[in-house]
C-alpha cells in the first residue's frame, strides 16, 4: 500500500463540449499540488482524464450526427491541447473508452455481481438526463432535479442494483473517524447531513433500448453501465488495478481526489463505498473546491457567463492566468472572476512588486559589472529580508499541506515586498555613487538570493516565468528546474559568481480599458437618479465635506495589538482578529484577507474604531473595525510611528 508517495486525480471531463474555467481551475490545481510534491523530492504520480460514455456524450453526437466515439476523439483532442497549453504535467491522461480501462470495469461488475453485491430490480422513480441520475420523489425539489435543477423524467423499468444501503452506517463512522478523508470539513459535515437519510442502493445500468453508448454488463448484454460507476473506476484503472499489482499498490490509495463541490456525492458516497465492496483502500483525502462565480452567479452555458481559459490564456500569458486562479480562490470556497480583478491582482502583485524587484536587482548589477558578487558583512537589514523570505518557505510547505495555496502565494509575496521595502532601505544606487562596494555587494547578492528563493516557491505556479526569472540570475534553464523546495532549507546558495542576463520586463504591466462599464455607466447613473430619494445634496467629487469637532469627537479611535488572527470559514475575503486593546479583549471580522494572511497580522499594532456599535458578520460578532488606506487595488493597514501601548487614544 503507498505510504508515502502522492498521487493525485482530477475528476474526469465530459467530451459532451469544450473545456472551460471550471475544468482549467481543477485540473491547474493538481498540477501545482504534484509540481510541489515533485519539488520536495516526493515520487509524484498525476491522473487526468475523459468520461466519454452516458447519455449527455450520445446525446452531443446526436446533435453532431456522429458516432459517439468519432464525437469523442474529436473532442478530446480540446481538452489535451488545453492542457498543454496551460502546461498541466500529468502523467496520464485516461479516457474511459480504452479497452484496458472498460475490461477492468466489466471485472469489477462481474466479481460484485458473483458476490450478490449486485442484484436486478424494477425500479421507478425519477431520470436527469443532465446529472445521469435517478431521485425519489422525494428528493426532487418543486418537481425538478435537486442537485441542477432542470426536468426530469418519469420511468419504469428493470435495472441492476449495487447494494449501496448495506455500508451506510460504516460509511458514516469512517467519515466521523477519518476528518481529513474529506475536506474542507464542511464539506464532511454536507456528506453526513445527505447520509441522515436512509441511503438507497445505486441504480448501476441503462437499458440499451434507452441508451446504447456505454460499457456492456459482463452478465447481461441488454444493460450498459451507469456512467458514473464507470467513471468512478478510472482512479484504480489508471495506475494498474487489475493490470499491474506493483504498480497499484505503490499509488494507491490517493493523496487526493480533487473535484467540484458539485460532484461532492457522487465522490464521498457512492465511491467509498463501492472501494469497500471491492475490498479496496479509501483515498486519504476527497478535496472538493468551490466554484467561479460572475457576481453571485455561477458559471453556466445557458447563462453565458462562462469565461474560455484560452482567451484569458492568448490575452494575458499562461503562467499569469495560473497564478491568478491558485492566489483568487481559497480552495473550498467560491470566488469571483472578473476581468478587472485579474489585471488588478496581476499589475498589483506581477508587475509592481515581483517584476519591479527583478528590474531593480538587474539594473544595479547590471551597473555593477554584470556578476553577482559574494556578500561581505551582513547587517540587521539582511537578517530582516532573510527572516522574511524564510517565513515564506515555511509558509508554503505548512500552506501545502493544508490546502491553502492563497495563503501560501500570499506569503511570499509579502517576501517579495520586503525585498522591495530592502532595496528601498539600503538604497544600492546611493552605494554606488559613494563607492561602498562591498556594501552594494551585500546588498545586490542579498535581494538576488531572495529573488532565486522567492522563484523556487513560485515555479509549481508559475513555470515558464519563473524559467526566465532563474535565466535572468545566471542560471542555465534546466538546472534552475532542477532547484527544489527542499533544498531552500539544505543546500547553500551557489548564486555568487553567476553573471546577470538583462531581460524584457517579466510581466509588462497591463492597462485594461473597461470599456463596457463607461458605456453603461451613464445609464446607471440615470436609474440610480431616478430611483434616490430626497437627501441632503452630497459633497461634489473631490471636495471634501466639512463636520464639526463635535462630530469628530463621537468617534474614539484607540490603538490595539492583535492578538491571533484566522480566516472565516466559508469566506474567503474574511478574517477573525482577536484584539487587545487598553487590556480589554474582543474581536473583530474584517475583510482583508486579499492584502494579510493571518500569520502576517499577529503582534501587529493596529488602529480600530473603538465605539463601534458591534455587529454580526457571517454570524460572527464584530466589535469594532480596524483602520486602513486604500487606493486601487493596495491596501495598507493604519498603525502607529513607533511603538505605543495598546489602548492609547488616537486623534
Amino acid at each position: 500500500m503507498n505510504t508515502e508517495n502522492f498521487y493525485v486525480t482530477t475528476p474526469i471531463y465530459y467530451v459532451n463540449d469544450k473545456p472551460h474555467i471550471g475544468h482549467a481551475y481543477t485540473t491547474i490545481l493538481a498540477d501545482v499540488l504534484a509540481r510541489y510534491h515533485r519539488s520536495l523530492g516526493e515520487d509524484t504520480f498525476f491522473l487526468t482524464g475523459t468520461d466519454e460514455h452516458g447519455q449527455k456524450v450520445q446525446k452531443a453526437a446526436e446533435k453532431r450526427q456522429m458516432d459517439p466515439k468519432q464525437h469523442c476523439d474529436e473532442t478530446v483532442v480540446r481538452f489535451q491541447e488545453l492542457w498543454r497549453k496551460l502546461g498541466i504535467t500529468n502523467d496520464r491522461f485516461i479516457r474511459t473508452t480504452e479497452e484496458y480501462h472498460k475490461k477492468v470495469v466489466r471485472e469489477i461488475l462481474q466479481e460484485l455481481y458473483d458476490r450478490g453485491e449486485i442484484y436486478k430490480a424494477e425500479y421507478t422513480g425519477w431520470y436527469c438526463v443532465g446529472d445521469e441520475r435517478f431521485f425519489t420523489e422525494k428528493d426532487l425539489v418543486d418537481g425538478k432535479c435537486p442537485e441542477c435543477g432542470r426536468e426530469v423524467s418519469a420511468i419504469q423499468e428493470s435495472n441492476y442494483f449495487f447494494r449501496m444501503s448495506k455500508y451506510q452506517d460504516w460509511l458514516i463512522d469512517y467519515i466521523q473517524t477519518h476528518p481529513d478523508f474529506i475536506q474542507p470539513s464542511f464539506r464532511a459535515n454536507e456528506t453526513l447531513g445527505f447520509l441522515r437519510k436512509k441511503l438507497s442502493d445505486l441504480c448501476i445500468s441503462r437499458p440499451k433500448s434507452r441508451l446504447s453508448w456505454g460499457i456492456e454488463l459482463p452478465f447481461d448484454p441488454d444493460y450498459v453501465c451507469y456512467v458514473w460507476f464507470d467513471a468512478l473506476i478510472n482512479y484504480i484503472s489508471g495506475v494498474g488495478f487489475h493490470r499491474n499489482q506493483e504498480e497499484f499498490e505503490h499509488w494507491w490509495p490517493a493523496s487526493y481526489h480533487l473535484i467540484g463541490k458539485d460532484i461532492l456525492t457522487t465522490h464521498s458516497v457512492y465511491w467509498p463505498t463501492m472501494l469497500k465492496a471491492i475490498g479496496l483502500p479509501m483515498p486519504r483525502t476527497i478535496f472538493a473546491h468551490g466554484w467561479w462565480l460572475t457576481g453571485n452567479t455561477k458559471m453556466s452555458k445557458s447563462l453565458g457567463n462562462v469565461v474560455n481559459p484560452m482567451d484569458m490564456v492568448e490575452r494575458y500569458g499562461v503562467d499569469a492566468f495560473r497564478y491568478f486562479l491558485l492566489s483568487e480562490m481559497s480552495p473550498g470556497n467560491d470566488a469571483n472572476f472578473t476581468e478587472e480583478a485579474f489585471v488588478a491582482r496581476y499589475n498589483s502583485d506581477l508587475a509592481n512588486d515581483l517584476g519591479n524587484l527583478l528590474s531593480r536587482v538587474l539594473k544595479m548589477t547590471l551597473r555593477s559589472g554584470g556578476v553577482i558578487q559574494p556578500p561581505a558583512e551582513l547587517t540587521a537589514d539582511e537578517a530582516e529580508l532573510n527572516a522574511e523570505v524564510d517565513k515564506a518557505v515555511a509558509a508554503m510547505e505548512s500552506c501545502l499541506l493544508a490546502m491553502k495555496f492563497d495563503q501560501g502565494l500570499a506569503a511570499v509575496m509579502n517576501a517579495v515586498r520586503a525585498g522591495n521595502r530592502y532595496m528601498e532601505k539600503t538604497a544600492p544606487w546611493s552605494l554606488a555613487k559613494k563607492g561602498e562596494l562591498a556594501r552594494l555587494n551585500t546588498v545586490l547578492y542579498t535581494a538576488a538570493d531572495a529573488l532565486r528563493r522567492v522563484a523556487v516557491l513560485l515555479a509549481p505556479v508559475m513555470p515558464s516565468k519563473m524559467a526566465d526569472l532563474g535565466a535572468a540570475l545566471g542560471y542555465n534553464r534546466n538546472d534552475f528546474a532542477a532547484l527544489k523546495i527542499s533544498d531552500l532549507k539544505t543546500k547553500k546558495s551557489d548564486l555568487a559568481g553567476r553573471t546577470v542576463q538583462d531581460c524584457d520586463a517579466l510581466f509588462p504591466r497591463i492597462q485594461f480599458e473597461a470599456a463596457k462599464e463607461a458605456e453603461a455607466k451613464p445609464a446607471k447613473q440615470e436609474k440610480a437618479a431616478k430611483a434616490a430619494k430626497p437627501a441632503k445634496a452630497a459633497a461634489p467629487a473631490g471636495v471634501v465635506e466639512l463636520i464639526d469637532i463635535a462630530d469628530f469627537a463621537k468617534v474614539q479611535l484607540r490603538t490595539a495589538k492583535v492578538i491571533e488572527a484566522s480566516r472565516v470559514e466559508g469566506a474567503d475575503r474574511l478574517l477573525r482578529l482577536r484584539i487587545e486593546s487598553g487590556g480589554e479583549e474582543r474581536q473583530i471580522v474584517s475583510g482583508i484577507a486579499r492584502w494579510y494572511t493571518p500569520e502576517s497580522l499577529a503582534g501587529k499594532s493596529i488602529v480600530i474604531v473603538a465605539n463601534l456599535r458591534p455587529a454580526k458578520i457571517r454570524g460572527i460578532e464584530s466589535a469594532g473595525m480596524l483602520l486602513a488606506a486604500k487606493e486601487g487595488d493596495t491596501l495598507r493597514l493604519v498603525t502607529t510611528d513607533g511603538e505605543i501601548a495598546s489602548g492609547a487614544e488616537v486623534g
